[in-house]
C-alpha cells in the first residue's frame, strides 16, 4: 500500500477535479450537490493530512471509520455525517471504476443510523439498583440475581447465557467458557461478586428445581428445564420495573452496559473486543461512541466554561 507524504492535502493527488468532472458530466449532479461533495471531501482530505496520507491509495477502511468518528466528535448532525459517507462512497466508486485504487475502503462504512439504534446504557447507580431488585421473598430470587450479575459481569449474549453449562464455570479460576456465534469458544473473567451469586444459586437453588431435566445447563426455569431467551428477558424486564428504571432494559442492554463501563474505566478496546467475542475490532469501536458521549456530557456538566 502506498502512502504519500507531504505538507498538506493536494487536490491534484486526490484527483478531486476529475471527480468533480465525473459528477457534473457523467452523473449530471446539481451545482448544490457538487458544492456539498467538494466541502465533504475537503474535510476528508484535511483529516487524512493529519494522518500523513497524501493520496487515495493510502486510504484504508480503518482511516475512514476514524474520520466518521472524528465528525461525530465534532458534533455534526447525523444527516451531515450521512452526506459525508455518501460523498466518500461515491468518490471511491469513481476511483475504483477508473482504476486509480484497487480496493474500495468505503464498502463497509457504517451509517450513523446504526449508532442511534444502540440500546440504552445503564449508569452504575442504575445497574446497582437493578442487581438489588430481586425480592428476597421470591424463592427464585437468588437465581434471578445470579443471572443479572452474570450478564453484567461477562457481557454474554442472551443465547450464550442460556447455553452456559455448570462445567463451563471455572469457580477456582474466576472464569467462564462462553460459546458464541459459530459455536466459537472464548474465556471470559467473572468478577468476585458475580461468581459468589452464581455459586450460591448453583449450590442452594439449582439442585431443588433441577428434577433431572436440567441437561447440565447452569440457569434453569421454575420447571427445572434450561432457561429460555424469553425467560431471561422476562426476569430482566421485571427487575428493571421493580428498580424503577424508566429506560427499556433488555439482555443486550446489559451487554452494552458491560462494554461501556469497561471503556469508561479505561479498559483497552482490544481486551473488550475479546471479552465480547467480536471478530472485527470495528464492531467493538461502536462502543467508543457511547464512551465519548459520556465524556462529552461530563465535560459539559462540570467544566466551568463548557
Amino acid at each position: 500500500m502506498e502512502t504519500e507524504t507531504g505538507t498538506g492535502p493536494d487536490p491534484r493527488a486526490f484527483l478531486l477535479e476529475q471527480f468533480a468532472d465525473y459528477l457534473s458530466l457523467e452523473r449530471g449532479s446539481s451545482p448544490n450537490t457538487l458544492a456539498a461533495y467538494r466541502r465533504d471531501l475537503a474535510h476528508l482530505t484535511d483529516f487524512l493530512a493529519t494522518r500523513r496520507v497524501r493520496g487515495p491509495t493510502g486510504v484504508t477502511a480503518t482511516l475512514l471509520r476514524e474520520f466518521i468518528f472524528h465528525l461525530k466528535d465534532l458534533g455534526l448532525e447525523a444527516s451531515s455525517i450521512r452526506r459525508h459517507i455518501s460523498a466518500s462512497r461515491t468518490y471511491f466508486k469513481f476511483l475504483t471504476g477508473e482504476g486509480h485504487v484497487i480496493r474500495d475502503p468505503s464498502e463497509r462504512l457504517a451509517s450513523p443510523k446504526r449508532w442511534r439504534t444502540l440500546p440504552a446504557v445503564l449508569s452504575i447507580t442504575e445497574m446497582e439498583r437493578l442487581l438489588a431488585a430481586p425480592s428476597a421473598d421470591d424463592p427464585l430470587a437468588r437465581r434471578d440475581r445470579a443471572i443479572l450479575e452474570f450478564a453484567y459481569a461477562t457481557g454474554a449474549r442472551v443465547t450464550e447465557l442460556t447455553r452456559v453449562a455448570l462445567r463451563d464455570v471455572l469457580f477456582d479460576d474466576g472464569l467462564v467458557r462462553l460459546f458464541g456465534k459459530g459455536n466459537k469458544e472464548r474465556i471470559v473473567p467473572v468478577g468476585r461478586r458475580a461468581l459468589g451469586a452464581v455459586a450460591l444459586y448453583a449450590h442452594e437453588v439449582r439442585p431443588r428445581i433441577e428434577r433431572g431435566k436440567g441437561q447440565g445447563i447452569l440457569f434453569l426455569n421454575a420447571r427445572g428445564g434450561p432457561m429460555s431467551r424469553v425467560g431471561v428477558w422476562g426476569i430482566i424486564k421485571r427487575c428493571a420495573r421493580v428498580a424503577g428504571i424508566s429506560k427499556r432494559v433488555t439482555p443486550h442492554t446489559l451487554r452494552h452496559t458491560f462494554a461501556t463501563h469497561l471503556l469508561e474505566g479505561g479498559a483497552d478496546l482490544r481486551a473488550v473486543q475479546e471479552m465480547l467475542g467480536h471478530a472485527d475490532l470495528s464492531t467493538t469501536q461502536v462502543y467508543t461512541h457511547v464512551d465519548r458521549d459520556y465524556l462529552r456530557s461530563v465535560h459539559k456538566t462540570y467544566h466551568p466554561r463548557a
